[in-house]
């Protein structure tokens, strides 16, 4: 196993490889975001590390870049590519495959988005 010097690392991309996220296309994103990156020479500035399940498996291919905490869905290796180019290279979000974005109360859903809202986690009540 590799271990990175991640000093310098400006922004970090999780993609899903979990098996719902694998069926839809997970490796071929994967490789996609990461040809890219080192087409447009970010090695020494993004990261990506493939994840387990995210929890989004009916918005598969899911890919979450970081520190802006912005969730994307419905990804395909054009997509990654896209993210690397626009999200990465020139800080401009892709609304339209946005989930969730990260705002000072926490993730917010897009008012323009169509994912499911999904299943609540249960809240714990104080005693």
């Amino acid at each position: 196993m590799t271990t990175w010097n991640l000093q310098g690392t400006k922004q970090h991309i999780l993609i899903c490889n979990g098996s719902s996220c694998m069926r839809k296309g997970g490796e071929e994103v994967t490789q996609a975001i990461r040809d890219e990156i080192t087409q447009l020479g970010l090695d020494d500035v993004v990261h990506t590390t493939r994840t387990r399940c995210n929890g989004r498996c009916k918005d598969a291919c899911v890919t979450i870049v970081y520190p802006e905490g912005t969730w994307y869905k419905a990804l395909t290796e054009e997509m990654g590519r896209e993210i690397v180019r626009s999200h990465i290279g020139q800080g401009n979000i892709l609304e339209d495959s946005v989930i969730y974005t990260y705002e000072q109360e926490g993730f917010v859903a897009p008012e323009t988005s169509d994912s499911i809202e999904g299943i609540s986690k249960k809240v714990k009540e104080e005693v």
